[in-house]
C-alpha cells in the first residue's frame, strides 16, 4: 500500500490576497534561489550553515530587511547599465592619478557564467580547462596589482579579434605602457602592429599553427619590429621575463570574480553586463581604498 507523506492543500484567497501571495512565493524563491546559487560553485558547495547565513546578513548590512525581489534587482541594473562604463572610467582615472598602473599591461578574455535561466546566454567553450560552460565572456585588460583599466562583455570566452583590438584602444587612452603582453590567442598581424606604432612593445608566444611555413621565431614581436625600427633587437632573455607577467591579468580575474564576475545572478544579457562591469567597478573602489589607507593595493578585501 502507497502512503503519502504530502497532502495537497487549496487555498481559499481573495484576488487581491492571491496575487500578494504569488508576489510573496516569488519573493522567496529569488532569495532561496539566490543562497543555493551562491552555494553551488562548480565542483564545489558549500554546506555551512554560518557561511549561507552571512549572505543574507549581507542584505541587511545594505539596509534591507529582506533581498530586494528580483524585479527590483533588475529594475537597478537596467538603470545601472546606463552610467556603469562612465563610473568604471573615472574608477581607471582615479587609480592612475593614484600611481597605481605600473608599465606592464596585461590582456586576457575569462568566463562569466550565468544561470540556465538567462535567456541571452549560450554555451560556451573555454579552452583553458577544455570544458563548456553556459554564460557570456569578458576580455580585460590588467596592469600593476590587479588593477583592471580597460574591459569588454563578449558573448563568449573567446573573444574575436576586433573585441582585442577594441579594448586595447581603449588601455592605450588610459597611458601608455612599454609592454603589452597577451598569450598566443593574440597573436596576429593588426594587434602587433597597432602596438608596435604606438610605440608598445606587444609580447605574445608566436603560433606556428597559424602558417604552412612556420617562423624560427618564440615571439612574433621578433618578425614584426624589423617592419618598425632598425637595428632594433630584443633579448630573448627579457621577452621571456616580461610574458611571465601575463600571470597578473589572470590574478585580476580572480579578484574580479571574486567581487562577482564568476557567476552572474542577472538575466538578460544588458543585466549581465552591467553586472560584470559592477564587479570591475568595485575591484577598482577595493584598490583605490587600500591604497588611501595605506593598505595594499592588491588586497581583495578591505579591513575594518
Amino acid at each position: 500500500m502507497e502512503v503519502r507523506r504530502t497532502v495537497p492543500v487549496k487555498l481559499d484567497v481573495g484576488s487581491d490576497d492571491a496575487s500578494l501571495l504569488r508576489e510573496t512565493v516569488d519573493e522567496f524563491l529569488w532569495a532561496a534561489n539566490y543562497v543555493v546559487d551562491h552555494a553551488w560553485q562548480g565542483e564545489y558547495k558549500t554546506t555551512s550553515k554560518a557561511q549561507l547565513q552571512r549572505v543574507s546578513f549581507v542584505w541587511l548590512c545594505c539596509g534591507f530587511d529582506r533581498p530586494p525581489s528580483r524585479d527590483a534587482v533588475d529594475r537597478f541594473l537596467t538603470d545601472l547599465e546606463q552610467v556603469v562604463d562612465d563610473v568604471f572610467d573615472h574608477l581607471v582615472e582615479q587609480a592612475a592619478r593614484r600611481g597605481l598602473l605600473d608599465l606592464t599591461y596585461c590582456i586576457d578574455s575569462t568566463d562569466v557564467r550565468a544561470m540556465p535561466a538567462d535567456p541571452d546566454a549560450s554555451k560556451c567553450y573555454d579552452p583553458t580547462d577544455d570544458e563548456y560552460y553556459y554564460g557570456y565572456g569578458c576580455t580585460i585588460v590588467s596592469t600593476g596589482q590587479k588593477i583592471p583599466i580597460a574591459a569588454e562583455f563578449t558573448e563568449s570566452k573567446q573573444a574575436p579579434e576586433e573585441t582585442a583590438m577594441r579594448v586595447t584602444r581603449d588601455a592605450l587612452a588610459v597611458e601608455k605602457p612599454i609592454w603589452m603582453v597577451g598569450d598566443s590567442a593574440y597573436d596576429t598581424l593588426d594587434w602587433h602592429d597597432h602596438l608596435l606604432a604606438a610605440g608598445v612593445v606587444p609580447v605574445a608566444p608566436y603560433n606556428a599553427r597559424n602558417t604552412d611555413d612556420p617562423k624560427d621565431i618564440e615571439y612574433r614581436v621578433e618578425d614584426r619590429i624589423e617592419e618598425h625600427g632598425e637595428d632594433v633587437q630584443l633579448k630573448q632573455s627579457t621577452l621571456d621575463r616580461t610574458y611571465n607577467r601575463r600571470t597578473g591579468v589572470e590574478r585580476t580575474n580572480e579578484s574580479v570574480k571574486d567581487c562577482g564576475l564568476g557567476r552572474g545572478c542577472a538575466r538578460g544579457r544588458v543585466h549581465a553586463r552591467a553586472q560584470v562591469f559592477l564587479a570591475l567597478c568595485l575591484r577598482l573602489v577595493v584598490a583605490i581604498t587600500n591604497y588611501e589607507r595605506g593598505d595594499n593595493p592588491g588586497s581583495t578585501v578591505i579591513t575594518v
